[in-house]
């Protein structure tokens, strides 16, 4: 194949004239002209320019709107979020635990509260450690009944709201707190906030399982705080607190792990489900099985032939068994042996008098 021929080189004077053309064909509107008549021509249809609002509505970005759902191109980044099997009953317990914590936390504050469950989803642990704002007390809970961990992370805003409505802030202004560690006072009354709502939690689990909840240790650093593998999948569900116009956040972090002996239970629709478990549905088919006919086989004898000797039995062939008159006899139904008796004879009848029954056999293999 021949070598084309290569054009021969602008000089200088030549390229300084073209970009003199551009320059001013941009200045009078002409090289927008021109390059929106081409892309209109390469497709054979003019191409529609997408305003300001509409790429905002693309890349997921709510101006102004204050809104937490990602959309767009945000969701598709935002790979956090697992699509998880849901667990009905756990938001009946949290619907439970918003009204029990309510209560509790106007008795310990003396004042007005406000407990909303923002949502519940499903987060990758190790995702979730990584996107603690901080500073944040992180506590790590014990699950008496599960043997099992689960995390209850407290924003900052809401420690130091918590702090100044029990030492009487109410009115003062909320400083800033970037950067600030949490003192002995602050740390002490998070304590006893952490035993109430850990105590609400556990009597919101109660008509679903027997399950304490104890606080094992506060940390700051999430690093300190892994209870499970950062790949494994969790519930994340975040409560959020009003006290008197100050909002504050929690977080509980709960595993799939730790769920899992529970986990029946949690995949109920109501209290109390259970499949199968009619009260009037089981009285009728008991009722039916006891009045049910089955069919009892008495086993003389068990033998073993070649299937060369089977082939060749006529009409007529005489087997000869090794049953006795007092040997056992084996009661079987469906092939499965149910009793054991002695051959007999009752009015004009073979019998079989029963001389061990299931719960017998049963000793005798263990023996």
């Amino acid at each position: 194949m021949a070598d084309t021929p290569e054009a021969p080189a602008k000089s200088e004077e030549e390229l300084l004239k073209e970009w003199q053309n551009m320059a001013a064909n941009d200045a009078s509107g002409g090289g927008d002209d021109e390059m929106a008549k081409a892309m209109a021509s390469a497709n054979g249809e003019p191409q529609k320019i997408l305003d300001q609002g509409e790429i905002d509505a693309l890349l997921g970005i709510d101006a102004g709107t204050g809104s937490d759902n990602n959309r767009g191109v945000r969701a598709l980044l935002d790979q956090s979020v697992v699509n998880y099997e849901k667990l009905p009953m756990l938001e009946v317990i949290y619907d439970k635990f918003e009204r029990v914590l309510s209560t509790s936390l106007r008795q310990y504050t003396a004042d007005n509260v406000d407990v909303t469950i923002m949502n519940m989803t499903s987060v990758r642990f190790g995702d979730y450690l990584n996107q603690i704002p901080l500073p944040a007390g992180i506590v790590v809970v014990n699950a008496i009944g599960l043997e099992d961990y689960v995390l209850l992370v407290y924003e900052s805003n809401l420690i130091y709201a918590v702090v100044d409505v029990m030492l009487g802030g109410r009115k003062s202004r909320q400083v800033s707190v970037a950067g600030r560690q949490f003192t002995a006072i602050e740390r002490k009354i998070l304590d006893t906030l952490t035993d109430i709502v850990l105590k609400d939690l556990g009597d919101a689990f109660g008509p679903v399982a027997p399950i304490q909840f104890k606080a094992e240790r506060m940390e700051v650093n999430p690093r300190f705080t892994v209870i499970s593998q950062e790949a494994n999948v969790a519930i994340l569900v975040t409560v959020k607190v009003n006290l008197e116009g100050r909002e504050g956040r929690m977080q509980f972090c709960l595993p799939y792990a730790t769920l899992e002996p529970i986990r029946e239970q949690l995949l109920q629709q109501f209290m109390g489900e259970k499949f199968g478990q009619d009260n009037i549905w089981e009285n009728h088919l008991s009722q039916e099985l006891y009045s049910t006919t089955v069919k009892l086989d008495a086993v003389l004898d068990q033998m073993q032939f070649r299937l060369n000797d089977v082939l060749e039995w006529r009409v007529g062939d005489t087997f000869i068994l090794n049953a006795r008159p007092n040997s056992p006899i084996r009661m079987e139904c469906g092939g499965v042996l149910k009793l054991v008796g002695n051959m007999g004879k009752a009015l004009d009848f073979k019998a079989v008098r029963v001389s061990h029954n299931v719960t017998d056999l049963n000793n005798l293999k263990q023996a």
